[in-house]
C-alpha cells in the first residue's frame, strides 16, 4: 500500500543502530566503561574509610556539597546517580536482548561445546544477574537503611559501614558480589575494547594484562573494607 504524500515510516537512524547488533554492543560496551570509571572513584573513596570516622564521614558530607554554590545540595550526586541508572538500564537491556538474539540464533546447541565463549557467557550472564540484585541490598542498606541490620544513623556512614560488616551475612553478600564484579570486570573491559575498535592483534596481550588489573586491583580494594572491620584494622 502506498504511504500518503509526507509520510515517511523507515525508522530514524538511531533506531537503525540501536536495533543492530553492533549497536547493541557498543550501548554496552561505552556504558559498561562509565560505570567502570564509577567504580575506580568509588573503590578509592571507600579506602579512606582507613583513615578513620571523621576523614570518611567528611567525604561523604563533600560528595553531597560537590558544585557548591552552583549546584545545590546533593545535586551533583543526584546527576550521578541519574547517570549511572541510565547506563544500568542501558548496559543490562543491552545484554539481555543481544542473549535472547543469539538463543534465537543458534537454536539447537552446539555438537562439540565451545567452553572458553561458553565459560565467558555464563560468567558475564550470571554475574550481571548478581550484580543487579546487589546493587539493590547495598542501596536498601547503606543509602535508604531499610534492610541495615542495625541502627541506621543518618549523616554517620563510617558507622554504617562499620555496623554492615559486623554481620557475616554482610560479609559473603559484599565479597561473593565483588568475586562477581571482578570476573565481569575482567571479560568485559577486554571484550568493550574489542566492541570499540581498540583492540588488535599487537594490543591483545596488553588489553588482557590491563583487564586483569584492574579486575584484581578493584576487587582487592572493595574487599578490603570487609575485610577491615572483620580483622579489626576498622571498628
Amino acid at each position: 500500500m502506498a504511504l500518503a504524500p509526507g509520510t515517511d515510516r523507515r525508522p530514524s537512524r538511531t533506531r537503525m543502530i540501536w536495533d543492530s547488533s553492533v549497536g547493541k554492543k557498543t550501548v554496552m560496551a561505552v556504558s559498561g566503561l562509565l560505570m567502570l570509571l564509577y567504580l575506580i572513584a568509588h573503590m578509592y573513596g571507600n579506602l579512606k574509610i582507613f583513615f578513620g570516622p571523621g576523614t570518611f564521614d567528611e567525604y561523604a558530607h563533600w560528595l553531597r556539597t560537590v558544585g557548591e554554590p552552583f549546584m545545590h545540595y546533593e545535586w551533583t550526586l543526584w546527576v550521578i546517580r541519574v547517570v549511572l541508572v541510565i547506563a544500568v538500564v542501558a548496559h543490562a537491556v543491552s545484554a539481555y536482548q543481544l542473549s535472547r538474539r543469539d538463543q534465537k540464533a543458534r537454536p539447537v546447541k552446539y555438537a562439540h561445546p565451545r567452553r572458553r565463549a561458553s565459560y565467558a557467557t555464563h560468567t558475564m550472564r550470571y554475574g550481571g544477574i548478581v550484580l543487579a540484585l546487589f546493587i539493590v541490598w547495598h542501596i536498601l542498606d547503606l543509602t535508604t537503611g531499610t534492610v541495615h541490620s542495625g541502627g541506621f544513623q543518618n549523616g554517620h556512614p563510617y558507622a554504617n559501614v562499620v555496623d554492615t560488616f559486623s554481620t557475616w551475612y554482610g560479609n559473603v553478600i559484599y565479597i561473593v558480589a565483588m568475586l562477581a564484579l571482578g570476573l565481569h570486570i575482567q571479560h568485559g573491559f577486554y571484550s568493550a575494547a574489542q566492541t570499540l575498535g581498540v583492540g588488535s592483534r599487537s594490543r591483545d596481550l596488553v588489553l588482557k594484562t590491563l583487564a586483569n588489573v584492574l579486575a584484581v586491583v578493584i576487587t582487592l580494594g572493595f574487599i578490603a573494607v570487609p575485610v577491615g572491620v572483620m580483622t579489626g584494622l576498622v571498628d
